[in-house]
């Protein structure tokens, strides 16, 4: 921590513990597109559902999502071009 704190002196004021570095890196992975799977597996997690805590904190990463979901949905209030498809819409009702 003291060779890192000589070359970014912001570290000094900063807790960093096995814990905060574990944490980092999975967001990181995260960030990187790296399947959540992946990373229960690399944190050792047993439940899935652990590992979503990492997935939950990450704004860019549910803004990417919802982009790509419906792209501009998310930043406009209008129904997806499927949704506003009639014969799509009548088609799957009678399905």
């Amino acid at each position: 921590m003291a060779a890192a704190a000589s070359r970014v002196p912001s570290l000094k004021r900063q807790r960093v513990s096995p814990h905060v570095i574990r944490h980092t890196a999975a967001v990181h992975m995260l960030n990187s597109e790296v399947d959540l799977n992946v990373i229960r597996a690399w944190l050792g997690h047993v439940d899935l559902r652990t590992t979503n805590i990492y997935a939950e904190i990450d704004l860019a990463t549910k803004r990417k999502a919802l982009d790509t979901c419906a792209p501009g949905f998310s930043r406009q209030a209008r129904r997806p071009s499927w949704k506003r498809d009639e014969d799509l819409l009548a088609w799957l009702e009678h399905m």
